[in-house]
């Protein structure tokens, strides 16, 4: 229980960030919809769809007569006279239409030819009349013809508008202002056609509320109907769901038909709706397909709506297209949540790939294609008569994926103040996927320590300016700092020169040690760098020791609420610098218990057994070259040519103990020599590893204050006679005369 227990606490803080960002964006988009903020977005979406899926062949159940502009300048009027309308009516019977659809209101007469218009309406059972059922501030209803309307031959021709005054929705049913439920023209029309299938309309099994034509179930529209907010419910609505954008329709002109110059088979069986479509006659609509980027949009004619409704209606009860269908309120949010889920899992998943403060590439590729995938599943979706909300979701994904990545390069500046400059993005990252990760009380770990030190540095310093130094040490740090980062170490602290670099604190891994170790051997070659930039700016080079040590020690931050700082506390860091005393220029020494960590892939040149300053043993220390595996580091190989002088060369040396050297001047000679080591001949035998402090007594160089030589006991020689030593710094007009000698003695 308490394992299960962890893995769930492990688990809800890795995912911390998704856990509160998920739920608060989609509460907000939740909130948004609501107020309607994003239904313009989201009509022009449905817009942009209806436009690009593919188009529906021309439905040939359907002719539209209708009255162009030609037509009025042919008849001279812009209204058809009761006896012009007669006459096309009469001249469309005599073809056996299934069902005449006269979209021409015909409240009053129009003379002449009322009478016999009233004939034609009477002896015409199959033509369904109009009346407008709706007023609004513009318009008044208008009544139907009362001849239709006394054999119950009347529809209602309502279209009912958005708020950008585009109709995507009819009418299926209205009350009119006297509690009588009207049809819609639509749905008269289709009524009337699906009766010869054996189709009639009927409560749905689903629901008793809700109207059943054959195959179709038409839920009726509400207030907050999918991507809808607070919108005008009236009557019986439903999604419209059109063919096509032109030439849905076969049409002919009113002159054509007066005319009889048309084939019989256009009207045979059909469905024919007569109307306005010339421009003049203003009963032109905005519709999706007037959604164009550029240019004037395009409108239809109301016939031209009509016609697309009772087509959708016919088309739909025989199984041939799908109504447009919404989703229930709690799917949406829940759509919302899932995609605002992704948007946030990929951010989170690649948030440490590309920095702190920026989106990563990974993370960038990964939201576009969550973006692309919604689209594709919005446009599939639709041709399967999904009205599927795009615009929260979409929002959802990039609006998560921004409050993680603010969450990110928040977090990551209150890490950065705690830990300074001495971390590494990757040690961030793994802190933060630890739910202790940022408890920085002491604690006791096992880590390798890294000590690296300039040799000679001291000396350097004396003879050189500030600005020298300073510029030195910047170009030595820099180069350092980029490669301990690469390893993944945490600079502990800068120490003038030396450097102090934890591996295994605060985040720990199974190979610290052999990230120590190759981190050493890269660093001693990123010495080349170093002295090529410092020889460009003729700076004096510099070499550097390093020392290792694993064990453990307290880790944690140290200090007060002020001023504190992560550090490091314990003999083994001690350890560490006193192994880091004994390096040459070039070397890196490692301790018993880091070689144990690496022995299978560290390359060993040499041991010493070295008795150290406050410990009770002697410890043994290895030096090591390479160091291979995934690594495959190795320092080239250097070989020490000595030559032997012609003439000794007399020298006193003191011995340098820390930072002191002794008062106390021992008298030697060179007797062999290299550009970096000498051989000593002296009665007095130094322990190894001594640093010493040695003048020549070669013409008046001693006195000159700047002149020096500071070097390393590397061993005695086997007669005992004397010993050989490792310079670790010489001033220049030294390392002339050195060179001297060994060119002059080769």
């Amino acid at each position: 229980m308490k394992e299960w227990k962890k893995t769930i606490k492990n688990l809800a803080w890795k995912w911390r960030c998704v856990l509160v960002t998920v739920p608060s964006i989609t509460v907000l988009l939740i909130g948004l919809n609501l107020t309607g903020s994003l239904q313009i977005f989201e009509f022009a979406a449905f817009d942009q769809l209806t436009r690009l899926r593919p188009q529906k062949p021309v439905d040939r159940r359907f002719l539209i007569v209708g009255l162009t502009e030609s037509d009025i300048q042919k008849l001279g009027t812009t209204i058809l006279s009761d006896e012009l309308l007669a006459n096309l009516i009469e001249n469309l019977k005599k073809y056996h239409p299934a069902v005449i659809g006269l979209d021409i209101y015909r409240d009053l007469p129009e003379e002449p030819g009322y009478e016999k218009l009233v004939k034609v309406f009477e002896s015409t059972p199959n033509l369904i009349g109009i009346k407008k059922v709706v007023g609004n501030h513009n318009d008044s209803p208008i009544n139907p013809s009362p001849i239709l309307d006394k054999f119950n031959q009347v529809a209602a021709n309502d279209l009912p508008m958005d708020a950008d005054s585009k109709i995507r929705r009819f009418f299926l049913y209205l009350t009119d202002q006297e509690g009588k439920i009207v049809p819609s023209l639509g749905l008269k029309l289709a009524t009337i056609y699906l009766e010869n299938f054996n189709i009639f309309p009927k409560p749905s099994v689903v629901n008793s509320e809700y109207l059943q034509l054959g195959k179709a179930v038409f839920v009726p529209f509400e207030k907050n109907h999918g991507a809808y907010v607070r919108a005008n419910a009236e009557g019986y609505q439903a999604i419209l769901n059109y063919r096509s954008p032109e030439n849905t329709f076969q049409q002919v002109s009113v002159t054509d038909v007066l005319n009889n110059h048309i084939s019989p088979e256009l009207v045979r069986g059909r469905i024919i709706l007569i109307g306005s479509v010339a421009e003049s006659k203003n009963d032109l609509f905005l519709t999706p397909y007037s959604s164009k980027i550029i240019g004037i949009p395009e409108k239809m004619s109301g016939v031209e709506i009509h016609a697309n409704i009772t087509s959708m209606i016919i088309s739909s009860a025989l199984g041939e297209i799908n109504l447009i269908k919404i989703w229930p309120e709690y799917l949406e949010y829940l759509w919302i949540f899932s995609w605002s889920t992704l948007g946030a899992s990929i951010s989170w998943k690649w948030r440490y790939s590309g920095g702190f403060s920026q989106f990563s590439g990974e993370s960038i590729i990964g939201l576009f294609a969550a973006s692309a995938g919604l689209v594709c599943i919005r446009y599939y979706g639709f041709l399967w008569g999904f009205w599927i909300p795009i615009i929260p979701p979409l929002l959802a994904i990039w609006l998560s994926a921004i409050a993680i990545t603010a969450f990110i390069a928040k977090t990551a500046g209150y890490i950065r103040e705690v830990f300074s400059r001495y971390l590494t993005d990757e040690i961030v990252a793994n802190l933060l996927e630890n739910p202790d990760g940022l408890n920085l009380d002491c604690q006791r770990r096992k880590v390798t320590i890294l000590i690296s030190d300039i040799r000679g540095f001291s000396a350097i310093s004396e003879r050189s300016e500030p600005e020298i130094i300073f510029s030195i040490l910047n170009i030595y740090l820099a180069r350092m700092t980029e490669i301990i980062n690469e390893y993944g170490g945490t600079i502990d602290e800068f120490i003038g020169d030396a450097i102090l670099v934890i591996f295994g604190a605060p985040t720990q891994k199974d190979d610290d040690a052999e990230r120590a170790v190759a981190c050493a051997v890269a660093m001693q070659m990123g010495i080349y760098d170093v002295n090529a930039k410092l020889k460009d700016l003729s700076l004096p080079e510099v070499q550097m020791g390093i020392g290792i040590n694993t064990g453990e020690v307290a880790v944690g931050n140290i200090g007060g609420n002020k001023r504190s700082k992560y550090g490091v506390v314990g003999s083994n860091i001690n350890l560490a610098s006193r192994i880091e005393s004994y390096t040459l220029g070039g070397q890196i020494l490692i301790s018993k218990n880091t070689l144990e960590a690496v022995t299978s892939i560290v390359q060993i040149v040499e041991q010493k057994s070295v008795k150290i300053k406050g410990f009770a043993e002697a410890i043994t220390i290895y030096q090591v070259i390479g160091i291979a595996g995934k690594y495959n580091l190795f320092l080239p190989a250097i070989s020490e040519k000595f030559v032997a002088l012609s003439q000794a060369v007399p020298i006193q040396f003191a011995v340098v103990d820390g930072k002191e050297v002794s008062k106390k001047l021992i008298s030697g000679s060179f007797v062999k020599v290299s550009a970096s080591c000498a051989e000593v001949k002296s009665d007095y035998l130094v322990n190894s590893m001594s640093n010493l402090e040695i003048h020549l007594l070669n013409g008046n160089l001693q006195q000159e204050k700047m002149d020096y030589i500071y070097a390393k006991v590397t061993g005695e020689k086997e007669d005992r006679s004397g010993f050989y030593i490792h310079f670790t710094a010489v001033s220049p007009e030294v390392e002339n005369i050195l060179q001297t000698w060994v060119t002059a003695n080769s």
